[in-house]
């Protein structure tokens, strides 16, 4: 197999400095309880759009980070994200709405495989980090692209840490 057929049939392909541009986000974040409900949320947040009369426009995101609370204690954090046509205004509870979202310098990995093989996009961009000595602030972004036939491919960005200026540095 000639080195140019070889990226076609990549199953993960990972790259550095992608930024990441929303427009027009509606969110709705999920409880610990709820992340069984993945379907069901997301039907019922395409139901709350056409209600507002405002449609989706791309895929849907999936945000998931982590964070600690004053004790210490480490909490997953999952948030369903969809791009709308138009600004929402008077948004009602448990949804929240930002213009944009741009998060730069995220590690890339376009996955392209079967939907059940996509944590290997995440482990991929980790080991990918490792290698290279980028540390990651530890959330992602997963835009569904398209899933039929089995096949999925799904961009997943990852933010890469801040680097903070010290004197071995300058």
């Amino acid at each position: 197999m000639r080195a140019e057929n070889m990226s076609i049939n990549e199953k993960i392909v990972v790259r550095e400095n992608k930024i990441l541009k929303l427009n027009n986000i509606l969110i709705r974040p999920v409880s610990k309880n709820e992340f069984m409900n993945i379907n069901k949320i997301s039907y019922m947040m395409d139901s709350y759009i056409k209600t507002k009369r405002n449609c989706i426009v791309g895929p849907i995101i999936n945000y998931s980070g982590t964070s600690a609370d004053k004790n210490g204690q480490v909490n997953v954090e999952l948030k369903l994200m969809v791009q709308l046509k138009y600004t929402m205004h008077n948004i009602e509870a448990p949804y929240e709405f930002s213009n944009q979202i741009r998060v730069t310098n995220c590690l890339f990995a376009r996955f392209s495989e079967k939907e059940e093989n996509l944590q290997f996009a995440y482990t991929k961009s980790q080991l990918y980090a490792f290698e290279n000595d980028i540390k990651l602030k530890g959330d992602s972004y997963t835009v569904f692209v398209e899933n039929k036939e089995g096949r999925m491919v799904a961009d997943v960005f990852m933010e890469v840490q801040k680097e903070d200026l010290t004197l071995e540095s300058l």
